[in-house]
């Protein structure tokens, strides 16, 4: 039994005809016959049911086919995982990102990745750090886009591009008058993110606040709390990538008085063998933000006038 033979006992299966079998395994039809012969009696069974009419797959041969297939799938899965380690820019690149970053991110950096990277397909799973990095040292992540830097020697990053918090307050909120935003006058009404976020802690740490917040809310998503803003339930911080949306949403937005920021970056496992596609992929994400980092970073210092009344850097 070898996987040629496999192979000839599929197609057969599948057209039932031995001619049009032969021509889909690109062989003659004498030597698909003479190979089936051969593993019907290596098994000690007949597989399929020969008339002048018609070939049809006996009951051991169908309870072989499943198993056929999957023995095949087998083979072809370990012949492209050694193509893809031969080429790490082929293949399959499965990487995580935290909630607050991949509605903002990805629709901006997809289409530059598929342009420069034309044989790597990314896989993108969205979940909160902790969980996106039990899932990188597991192998079932091969990298993850987070706004923390991981501290164990089992991981690596790479710093890909900051951006800065913004402050999101109703239009009428008293704060709302200023050109610039104090963070610790945001504390006396600030919305969070539940626990497990990283944008929870962030904000918190902005504003000079620790410890459980009360009874305010705390929200599974960015987008929750944008609109909770939007219909005057409190303050908030955003970030930068993000403001677009929170700007749609009707809200006012200004820079903060210290600038607060986070930097996002890329994590994978040290010794992760396709480095060079990792390396790839970082490089095109922080081509596509250079500009948008520069401009951010021109507003939150306030060298631009726009950024004094909510003005955001959008994306094309």
């Amino acid at each position: 039994m070898n996987l040629r033979d496999l192979r000839y006992m599929l197609a057969l299966a599948e057209h039932r005809h031995f001619g049009r079998a032969a021509e889909a395994c690109r062989v003659s039809q004498p030597t698909l016959s003479v190979q089936l012969k051969k593993l019907e009696d290596s098994l000690g069974a007949a597989l399929f049911e020969r008339s002048s009419k018609q070939v049809v797959p006996t009951p051991v041969c169908e309870a072989l086919l499943p198993h056929a297939r999957i023995a095949l799938a087998e083979i072809e899965s370990m012949a492209a995982l050694a193509r893809a380690m031969a080429d790490p820019l082929h293949g399959t690149l499965r990487i995580g990102v935290i909630p607050t970053l991949g509605p903002y991110l990805l629709p901006l950096v997809f289409a530059p990745l598929r342009a420069a990277l034309p044989d790597l397909a990314v896989e993108p799973w969205e979940d909160v750090t902790a969980t996106l990095i039990e899932k990188l040292r597991a192998h079932e992540l091969d990298a993850a886009l987070l706004a923390t830097e991981p501290d164990t020697a089992d991981l690596s990053s790479r710093a890909l591009f900051t951006e800065p918090f913004i402050a999101a307050l109703p239009p009428d909120h008293p704060l709302a008058a200023r050109d610039r935003i104090a963070e610790s006058d945001l504390a006396a009404d600030v919305l969070v993110l539940a626990d497990g976020h990283c944008l929870r802690d962030q904000a918190l740490a902005a504003c000079g606040l620790a410890g459980p917040l009360g009874g305010a809310l705390r929200a599974s998503s960015l987008a929750t709390l944008i609109n909770m803003v939007a219909a005057g339930y409190g303050t908030t911080l955003v970030p930068g990538l993000a403001a677009g949306a929170a700007q749609d949403a009707g809200i006012a937005l200004r820079p903060l008085a210290a600038r607060a920021s986070r930097t996002i970056r890329i994590a994978w496992r040290s010794a992760f063998p396709r480095r060079a596609a990792i390396e790839a992929v970082a490089q095109v994400i922080a081509e596509r933000l250079a500009p948008y980092a520069a401009a951010a970073e021109r507003e939150a210092a306030g060298l631009d006038r726009g950024a004094a009344r909510g003005h955001v850097v959008r994306q094309r």
